[in-house]
């Protein structure tokens, strides 16, 4: 089930982050398995902005989702979701919520960042839709997200910037 994220939650999505990233190690992706997650701090405006979801199962917390307006469009930040709980679909049902939060606002686009090669980035995104943006099309603050996520050493791997239309509201 998805819904909104309460205040409650905020303390469970660290550790989400953590395992969801464990996973990277196995490819030699140490510095994305050992990134920071987001503190609870960090998490607080969107979840006050109505930005954060997450995924439950059998009433735990399995995954969230935080979304972020860029460029004047909807931009997926982070879709995460512990590992013991993949196979579920979670990851797409997050995604669809934020597209259908996009849709509600009338965006045009829902973008987002992403390692090109791993299996469940670059490949599971284009599976859900998802297309290279044109560089001529990306908007500065991308190119800053962009820009940041270089600076952090994340671009030792090959990244990119995907978008697609958000979901018709059901």
């Amino acid at each position: 089930m998805i819904r909104c994220a309460t205040a409650a939650d905020l303390t469970l999505l660290p550790a989400i982050e953590v395992a969801a990233g464990a996973p990277f190690r196995e490819l030699g992706m140490t510095l994305v398995a050992d990134d920071a997650p987001p503190t609870v701090a960090e998490l607080e405006p969107a979840l006050r902005d109505g930005r954060l979801w997450v995924a439950t199962v059998e009433g735990a917390v399995a995954g969230y989702a935080v979304a972020d307006v860029v460029d004047g469009t909807a931009h997926l930040e982070q879709v995460s979701v512990d590992p013991r709980w993949a196979g579920r679909r979670l990851g797409a049902e997050l995604i669809e919520e934020v597209a259908r939060w996009a849709a509600v606002r009338g965006d045009r686009w829902l973008t987002l960042t992403t390692y090109a090669e791993v299996p469940w980035n670059g490949p599971y995104y284009r599976r859900l839709g998802f297309e290279p943006i044109p560089d001529a099309e990306v908007g500065p603050q991308l190119r800053a997200i962009r820009a940041g996520e270089a600076a952090r050493g994340l671009d030792a791997w090959p990244r990119l910037a995907l978008r697609r239309p958000p979901a018709a509201v059901r």
